[in-house]
């Protein structure tokens, strides 16, 4: 028994006369490698709010609330969580919304607040049953994708309108009042209850 004792103050005493085995950090400037994958950068000229990246990310690190009373959806990114898989830039619809980029994420810190970030879109909402359609952002996208064939879409011609003032909007649009009739088409509504106006068209 005696012999472990004395090999352990052999090391001990060595200890004290040598350098230590972790290294500085910082260590001078860091070169990111090809491929690397840092901290995810958003692009809040081309984040839609679509929340793709939250439905890929695997741990759950990007989630949203949506509050019908300010009609705003916030966007919460807690890189404590993130894994830096890649998932939500690989799956962005626009392709420029999110971007891994070559920083360093130091995630110290004292106060968890410091590593959240939180972006906040305008949502739509159904003028009818008040169900959360998208965010305008994520209209207008879409908008510009179809090109010529958004126009056969009521609620794309909605935020056309919005865009270029040719008609009142909010207050001023029919009002909704008991039931779904066929004026109500020209109101912002969401797929369930357009596809009820058609219907009653049709009918």
């Amino acid at each position: 028994m005696r012999y472990p004792k004395l090999r352990e103050i052999k090391e001990a005493v060595r200890s004290l006369f040598t350098k230590p085995y972790t290294t500085s950090f910082p260590q001078g400037k860091f070169t990111p490698f090809a491929g690397f994958r840092g901290k995810p950068v958003v692009d809040e000229d081309n984040c839609v709010g679509c929340e793709t990246c939250a439905n890929v990310c695997p741990p759950n690190a990007i989630t949203f609330e949506d509050s019908k009373e300010t009609a705003i959806r916030t966007t919460i990114r807690d890189y404590g969580q993130c894994i830096y898989c890649g998932q939500c830039e690989e799956h962005c619809i626009t392709r420029k919304g999110v971007k891994l980029s070559d920083e360093i994420y130091d995630l110290s810190c004292f106060d968890i607040q410091e590593v959240i970030e939180k972006q906040e879109r305008e949502l739509i909402i159904c003028a009818n049953c008040e169900a959360i359609i998208t965010t305008k952002d994520h209209m207008r996208y879409i908008h510009e994708k179809l090109g010529p064939l958004a126009y056969s879409s009521t609620l794309n011609l909605n935020i056309l309108n919005e865009r270029l003032k040719l008609a009142g909007t909010g207050d001023t649009s029919v009002e909704v009042v008991d039931e779904l009739k066929r004026k109500d088409s020209f109101n912002i509504l969401c797929p369930n209850c357009n596809r009820q106006v058609q219907v009653k068209n049709l009918g």
